[in-house]
């Protein structure tokens, strides 16, 4: 479900127990306990390192060559505090979801489906497409290769949306918003289609049916919900035993080639959540 794979438990200080061994060896692959590490340190060897979105304008606004990029990200929480809060969906609602086989995407249409919802998502594949039906959305299309956005939104659910849970911005957004229904909820959590404008993208404007359907859009951190995250993961978890919470993971073997892996991401190319194997 996109939380994080276990690190290699290089050395653990004991002393420790019998079964505490055992309890390691089924998580790390049998490693033993070292008594030359300090008292209460762990030494991490990671084995999957993420590459998400979010790093392209993080690393624009807040660091500086040289400084080091971290990841940690949790995905699922993003679409689980992102649809519950600030989309507030309800059960009997439609709700639209772009870069749908995204790594939050994925995981909205199927928060949304096992909260009663219709699920219209967009991807730019056919394999993506093919994906998003399997794991339960109601509709999909491939916005690369329709003629008119609007008129597709308009088929997929002719009476509107109540909820957009927004990862893209730009044009999508400018069109979606005239598709919502009055007193809509948007969750702007992305905006992938502008991080690698070196100059702004300019209108369409959006006041004019924001005013006029009593729109209501919010732009969000999953950070916010910090002192919720034990609830996020534990109904996640949940979901996830149950099989109603599919997962895909795209690994990308060899650190060398973690440049290309997140360039892949940032076009498009990756299904599911893009990792990198060192």
């Amino acid at each position: 479900m996109f939380l994080f794979e276990f690190p290699k438990l290089l050395a653990y200080h004991k002393p420790c127990t019998l079964t505490e061994r055992q309890l390691l060896k089924n998580y790390t692959d049998g490693v033993g306990c070292f008594k030359d590490t300090l008292p209460s340190e762990l030494l991490l060897e990671s084995m999957f390192l993420s590459v998400d979105p979010y790093m392209r304008p993080y690393s624009q606004r807040i660091m500086k060559e040289g400084d080091i990029m971290i990841g940690t990200q949790v995905a699922s929480l993003t679409a689980y505090f992102g649809l519950l809060e600030v989309c507030k969906m309800k059960p009997g609602e439609t709700v639209l979801v772009n870069a749908a086989a995204g790594t939050v995407g994925s995981v909205v249409g199927q928060l949304a489906k096992i909260g009663g919802c219709k699920v219209v998502g967009c991807a730019g594949s056919d394999d993506k497409v093919a994906y998003l039906k399997k794991i339960g959305f109601d509709e999909v299309f491939n916005y690369k290769t329709v003629k008119s956005l609007d008129e597709v939104l308009h088929k997929a659910s002719p009476d509107g949306y109540d909820c957009f849970f927004d990862n893209v911005g730009g044009e999508f957004a400018s069109v979606a918003i005239n598709q919502m229904k009055k007193y809509g909820r948007i969750a702007v959590c992305g905006a992938i289609s502008q991080y690698n404008d070196s100059v702004p993208q300019k209108g369409p404007y959006m006041q004019m049916p924001m005013i006029y359907k009593e729109l209501q859009m919010e732009g969000f951190l999953v950070t916010r919900w910090n002192s919720r995250r034990e609830e996020g993961l534990q109904a996640l978890l949940k979901w996830v035993v149950e099989g109603k919470v599919k997962c895909h993971e795209q690994v990308t073997e060899g650190f060398e080639n973690m440049p290309m892996a997140f360039i892949g991401m940032l076009k498009g190319e990756t299904l599911g959540k893009a990792v990198v194997k060192v």
